[in-house]
């Protein structure tokens, strides 16, 4: 049976960082709570695995600065700049409470956010600037990115690695799909290929950040999708967090994706699944 690691958006800016792993002039975004030590223990699973793991996939949310989801984009009724974790709602926005920075996208944002609550997931979120492409925060945490070289080098085999979010007109949690596809943007549509890719592993372990969205998103896209037997997917819950203040949404996911039939476990339990696989 073969193995494939999807390692769900690992970036710095989502990881709470002790002050000595940082740069100077540098400090995460919107850092998750745990993440730091999820991404030890992630790290230290891919070391373990070694030659068990038959593929590594990684997502990188890469945004541009002005997106709808960061505050630049937006001012409130009287022009004053609006604040990280600011909810947006449709009813909001067309009465007024809001308004896009250039009038002239009013009726854009007006249809992109109707369109997001028509699907029930998720509601327009004003998060800090994050994971901007080139930045430090953009990159992947130093332990994971070690660990999957040493990977590299051992097996002869590339990480496969997957950019999203870099449409500033769309939401893009999902490793798999936007919020609200761009009809004009194939890279906002459902990824074939990736489908395909992951839904060809025997087995697929899930780890990242953060629970209660990038990864809760890409795994219930991946299900939705035929993306394969479900039970063949694995939940590792000690390599990934939630947001703060979305931990019953992360909990109510797990919970929703072992009534499918997904496995929910540990890394250490993974592992030993692993070994006991080849040894037989």
């Amino acid at each position: 049976m073969t193995t494939e690691l999807l390692i769900i958006d690992p970036q710095n800016d989502f990881c709470d960082l002790p002050v000595a792993a940082r740069p100077p002039d540098a400090a995460p975004a919107l850092p998750v709570a745990g993440a730091d030590a999820d991404m030890h223990r992630l790290a230290a699973l891919i070391d373990a695995a070694g030659d068990g793991l038959d593929a590594i996939t990684v997502t990188l949310d890469s945004h541009h600065r002005l997106d709808i989801a960061h505050p630049g984009f937006w001012r409130t009724r009287d022009g004053s700049a609006v604040t990280p974790f600011t909810p947006i709602t449709a009813a909001a926005l067309r009465g007024g409470d809001f308004v896009p920075r250039d009038p002239a996208q009013r009726a854009r944002a007006q249809a992109y956010v109707d369109a997001l609550e028509s699907r029930g997931r998720y509601t327009l979120m004003v998060w800090p600037v994050h994971c901007e492409i080139g930045s430090w925060g953009h990159a992947v945490h130093a332990a994971v990115r070690a660990a999957y070289n040493r990977w590299e080098e051992r097996s002869g085999r590339t990480v496969h690695k997957v950019q999203k979010g870099s449409n500033r007109w769309t939401e893009h949690y999902s490793a798999l799909m936007a919020e609200v596809p761009d009809p004009d943007d194939p890279g906002t549509q459902l990824n074939r290929a990736l489908l395909d890719r992951l839904g060809a592993a025997g087995r697929l372990w899930v780890a990242g950040e953060a629970s209660s969205h990038c990864v809760r998103a890409t795994v219930e896209d991946l299900v939705a999708h035929g993306g394969g037997d479900p039970g063949r997917i694995v939940l590792l819950a000690d390599c990934m967090s939630p947001v703060a203040g979305f931990e019953r949404e992360a909990e109510a996911f797990l919970a929703a994706m072992r009534a499918r039939g997904l496995q929910v476990t540990v890394s250490r339990q993974a592992l030993v699944q692993l070994q006991e696989g080849a040894a037989a």
